[in-house]
């Protein structure tokens, strides 16, 4: 079934284009999301055409078997909703702007998706991934800044490699970042982050990185940069993540969000109010912040079972 096609292989619908541009322009969402959107969007405008059919045309019915038909094809129901929020999203503004009279998915079921836990490392993980990261070259510094940071902040990838010098507050210790929907909050960091900011902004850390001409203005501005000069890409910062992890002994499979987990569990470890902790990671909904308390509950009992002399008994 056709729904991975790539978009030089099918000319989107001037509805979709004019729908993306309004997700970017009246919504502020963020690239990496409207690429989401227009990948989604793209399997489901070719798989519409393999049934003769189009988003100005389709009926409930036909959407109800496209969602069999990505569930049949082996997709984790997490795609699948995925997929199915973007096409009812596209549906809603088509209907709001004119250009349908009526909305096609209203009716149909959404996807349930199995709840699942976020699977944070543990403080003495955590350490254990920081202390990977060994050297005093620039590399290693920007690499121990990052890491920290990540942590100390519960930063998404993105949003840390978006950062500019002008973000951050040294005296503070606070940094401002831009979530999702271009959001802003201000959020602090601590000793060990700050520490390894300093080294990384020394002279054997990011100026020896500095290109001598600049290939781009927010390049000059950029705090983490890469080898070359340039602004440090969320891909490079994922391969940064992954290369400590796999020396720390965690594995192929460490992922920046991991961080991201930890420092939530973490903090409601030791007190944090969820309040707190959802304004510091920017989760629109107290709901979402939720599941780090389940996390905790979970951490909770595993030390229980495993202290208490007579859990087993």
């Amino acid at each position: 079934m056709p729904t991975a096609v790539d978009d030089a292989d099918l000319e989107l619908p001037l509805e979709i284009a004019d729908f993306l541009a309004w997700l970017g322009n009246e919504r502020g969402r963020a690239d990496n999301t409207i690429r989401a959107y227009r990948r989604d969007l793209t399997g489901y405008v070719a798989w519409l055409a393999t049934r003769g059919s189009d988003v100005a045309t389709v009926e409930a019915a036909t959407i109800v078997e496209f969602v069999a038909a990505r569930r049949q094809s082996g997709a984790a129901p997490s795609s699948v909703a995925r997929q199915l929020a973007a096409v009812r999203t596209l549906h809603r503004y088509l209907l709001t702007e004119g250009e349908r009279r009526d909305d096609p998915t209203a009716d149909v079921e959404g996807v349930r998706v199995p709840a699942g836990l976020p699977k944070p490392l543990s403080e003495a993980q955590v350490d254990a991934l920081l202390d990977a990261v060994t050297g005093d070259h620039p590399v290693a510094r920007r690499d121990r800044a990052l890491l920290e940071l990540l942590y100390a902040t519960g930063a998404r990838i993105s949003e840390a490699c978006g950062l500019s010098m002008g973000d951050i507050d040294f005296d503070g210790r606070l940094v401002r970042l831009f979530g999702k929907g271009a959001k802003e909050r201000i959020v602090p960091f601590g000793r060990a982050a700050a520490s390894a900011l300093d080294a990384w902004f020394s002279t054997g850390g990011r100026l020896a990185m500095v290109p001598s001409e600049w290939r781009r203005r927010s390049d000059a501005e950029a705090v983490f940069l890469n080898t070359r000069g340039g602004r440090l890409s969320r891909q490079a910062a994922w391969t940064v993540v992954r290369q400590h992890g796999r020396r720390a002994g965690l594995g192929d499979e460490l992922s920046p969000h991991v961080l991201r987990h930890s420092c939530a569990t973490h903090l409601l470890d030791h007190g944090a109010d969820l309040r707190v902790v959802q304004e510091l990671l920017g989760h629109a909904s107290i709901s979402t912040t939720q599941v780090y308390t389940k996390v905790s509950q979970e951490r909770l009992f595993d030390v229980y079972r495993a202290a208490h002399p007579r859990a087993r008994a």
